[in-house]
């Protein structure tokens, strides 16, 4: 069975620095494929990989940060029902559950109540087109699930558990650094062919390189700090982006302690050349390493493959 990874999108945000999408990955498994993460721009992305919606079989998000999520609404509303060669049977959506360690977490959503409130504020375009289109019903097609994570400092926290399993994937997650979100994850998908990993938003941590142990492609995110600090950003600001994101030197030691076939850099946060991200990841790991755009196809197992 063929895996295919494609870097739907590669941006942080939420900012438009540059002409990247925002943050959204595709695992393609055989004849079905997964999403992690729904940036700016993920939808038509993958419309233009090749994807569609009837071939979509779950969905993760690794953390509830707008540039992770915005444009999931859209995403299932673009890829349902057969007018849109969309999803007409169940599909599932994962992601982190409400934040107990913020106040008032109870009160805000989690990722099912993000899916729940969507629909609902779309419900009148979705009962137009149940009823004038023959589509079936949303909601009923969505299997949405807050995750059931370890507390954060538990010594659970440090191990990985179940997420997902069907007849092409097993997913993995752990809990990463991300403060103050909480709780920010990873995902590993194991396959016949081989593993990915995909770090989602973190500070430098062990839990990665336990995710990612032996994987093929690890996808882990970095910043340039010295970006921001030359723009001027408030001390907050800056401070933010050293505690809760990896420089690229810090991808490649985790690339290296975890043993990674390959290191995909992705979900840039500040701007620099290509060589400036690569570089500085080859200084802590002496394996392969891209600077992934938006469009990018990775065989698992195979040679990169171009730009789609």
């Amino acid at each position: 069975m063929s895996v295919e990874l494609i870097t739907l999108g590669t941006a942080a945000g939420p900012a438009f620095r540059g002409p990247e999408n925002g943050i959204s990955s595709a695992l393609v498994v055989g004849d079905a494929f997964y999403m992690v993460d729904f940036g700016m721009g993920c939808s038509r992305a993958a419309h233009e990989a090749g994807l569609r919606g009837k071939d979509l079989a779950a969905g993760f998000v690794t953390h509830l940060h707008s540039d992770h999520v915005v444009e999931l609404p859209g995403f299932l509303l673009w890829n349902w029902g057969n007018p849109v060669d969309g999803f007409t049977t169940p599909v599932s959506v994962l992601g982190p559950g409400k934040d107990a360690t913020r106040p008032a977490g109870e009160t805000l959503s989690g990722t099912r109540e993000l899916v729940s409130h969507a629909l609902q504020a779309f419900s009148y375009d979705i009962d137009i087109r149940v009823h004038d289109e023959a589509r079936p019903d949303l909601a009923s097609l969505l299997h949405t699930v807050d995750l059931d994570t370890p507390a954060h400092g538990s010594p659970e926290a440090a191990r990985p558990f179940d997420v997902y399993e069907d007849d092409r994937v097993k997913v993995t997650g752990i809990l990463v650094e991300h403060p103050p979100v909480r709780p920010a994850l990873a995902f590993r998908f194991d396959t016949d062919a081989g593993s990915v990993v995909f770090s989602g938003d973190t500070a430098e941590c062990d839990a990665m390189a336990v995710l990612a142990s032996g994987a093929d492609v690890l996808v882990h995110e970095a910043v340039n700090l010295d970006f921001y600090a030359g723009k001027g950003f408030a001390p907050e600001f800056l401070n933010h982006q050293r505690i809760s994101h990896t420089p690229p030197e810090g991808a490649g030691r985790v690339a290296s302690a975890a043993g990674v076939g390959r290191l995909v850099l992705s979900h840039l946060a500040g701007r620099a050349d290509p060589a400036w991200w690569g570089s500085r990841a080859a200084s802590t790991f002496d394996g392969p390493i891209d600077v992934a755009v938006s469009g990018q196809r990775f065989g698992v197992g195979r040679p990169v493959l171009a730009r789609a």
